[in-house]
């Protein structure tokens, strides 16, 4: 079935683009061959067929609910991710999240249902309405095609891959895949793994990337002990559902990024890529992006390729918010490095970013800043100790707690796109030198407003 009315494509726009290979549609739509049963993304190198014999999907997994197997080519599991309803049904979207968290691993569709909030068949109702399957089938689409991706795109073998994609045995997986793709894993992977003790990944991401930039960001507000920027990396120790993991990223080439980690549980695997692709912002468009930014203020992008650096999660950020009230980077990060320091002092290094029991348990005495603050800083570890799942938006009735400190988590600790900082000080001197600039020209990349206006 195709699906033209979720792409927000007409058939036509995709026609052109198919035919142009147009590199800015990447991860927007699929087109599924009908003479050859394959499906590819917009940028394949093979012969174009005609239009008679293609039709469009928005999602890979709806070309394989429709029977289509990945194209060995272009790999459509490597196109960059782009939710063609992104913003139109919030539900929905927390659904496809927490499923591409593993929600659905171990767990069953009513214990989905329950978190979300909504009754079972509703949440199947959702998933035919926007994808035309059911969220089981869609979970396990999306298995199967990050699976794919590791076996092209990384050392891991296929029973760790298996298992990393949450097949209890080898078996199984072999089966559903070759079942669903057609394919046994050993096809795919056509050259033998490497025989280095390290796990790599590379993720693909669409446009300019000024990674030097995203460097210099995390590297003014590195956490020792726990954070690490060399010249081309950055590179950090985490906690994952309890377990430790570390990691290293780098830009492989202009379209991918490369990254190292090393993770107790594989598991957590695709949960990690999944914040990976967040934390760098890999799912922009920044073509499009920008090319908004243009026409809100012609002079705005000087610094193409600017993308969200965030941290690993909006707790984080609400720590890093609060610490940096009315004070430089500077101070901001000493307080930090304190606290982190303090609470860690009996740990051996790595270190690991406190959670929030650790501070809303501990005297903050020791840090160098109004009461108020520590105050406040309590206030918030409580908060989100008692309500780890609550809207960042509810720490607004914390006292000590403003808008500036919420947009602040929202942008780096969600990532959120339309984060204009109109009330920042560096953004109102910015304001002045671009007076047709509002947040309501920029939306719905505010976010990316914000930095251009942060490095004028």
């Amino acid at each position: 079935m195709t699906l033209y009315s979720q792409t927000k494509l007409t058939p036509q726009q995709c026609q052109r683009a198919r035919m142009s290979r147009d590199a800015r549609f990447d991860g927007r739509f699929y087109i599924a061959v009908k003479s050859t049963g394959i499906f590819c993304r917009p940028i394949c190198p093979a012969t174009l067929p005609k239009e008679e014999n293609v039709e469009y999907f928005a999602h890979q997994a709806q070309a394989l609910q429709a029977g289509y197997r990945p194209c060995l080519r272009c790999r459509p599991d490597s196109a960059p991710a782009s939710w063609a309803w992104k913003g139109t049904e919030t539900t929905f979207q927390r659904a496809i999240s927490l499923i591409d968290h593993g929600a659905l691993q171990g767990k069953s569709l009513a214990d989905l249902a329950e978190r979300l909030g909504i009754s079972e068949r509703y949440l199947r109702q959702l998933f035919k309405t926007y994808l035309g399957m059911s969220p089981k089938q869609y979970a396990q689409y999306q298995q199967l095609m990050f699976a794919k991706q590791l076996l092209h795109h990384s050392h891991l073998s296929v029973t760790d891959i298996g298992f990393a994609c949450g097949f209890n045995s080898t078996r199984r997986f072999n089966d559903a895949f070759q079942k669903c793709l057609r394919l046994t894993p050993s096809q795919v992977r056509r050259e033998p793994g490497s025989a280095s003790a390290t796990n790599t990944v590379s993720l693909a991401y669409r446009g300019p990337f000024d990674w030097q930039h995203m460097l210099a960001f995390y590297q003014l507000r590195a956490i020792d002990g726990i954070e690490q920027v060399q010249a081309d990396r950055y590179q950090r120790h985490v906690m994952l559902n309890g377990s430790r993991a570390w990691f290293a990223a780098r830009c492989a080439s202009d379209t991918h990024m490369e990254i190292e980690f090393e993770l107790e549980s594989l598991r957590d695997l695709r949960y990690l890529v999944s914040i990976w692709r967040r934390v760098f912002d890999l799912n922009a468009d920044m073509v499009a992006i920008e090319a908004q930014l243009a026409k809100a203020a012609p002079e705005l992008v000087i610094h193409p390729g600017l993308r969200i650096p965030g941290v690993w999660s909006p707790w984080e950020a609400g720590v890093r918010a609060v610490l940096g009230q009315q004070v430089s980077i500077k101070a901001a990060i000493g307080q930090l490095n304190l606290l982190v320091r303090t609470l860690n002092y009996r740990q051996p290094r790595p270190w690991y970013f406190p959670d929030p029991q650790q501070v809303a348990s501990a005297d903050l005495s020791f840090l160098r800043m109004p009461q108020s603050r520590k105050e406040t800083l309590s206030r918030l570890a409580g908060f989100v100790q008692q309500n780890p799942h609550a809207a960042v938006d509810e720490w607004l009735a914390l006292k000590g707690i403003g808008p500036w400190t919420v947009d602040y988590a929202r942008l780096r600790g969600q990532s959120d796109t339309n984060c204009f900082l109109s009330g920042d000080l560096i953004v109102k001197k910015a304001l002045a030198l671009h007076p047709g600039l509002t947040a309501e020209r920029v939306a719905p990349w505010g976010s990316y407003a914000t930095f251009q206006c942060w490095n004028q």
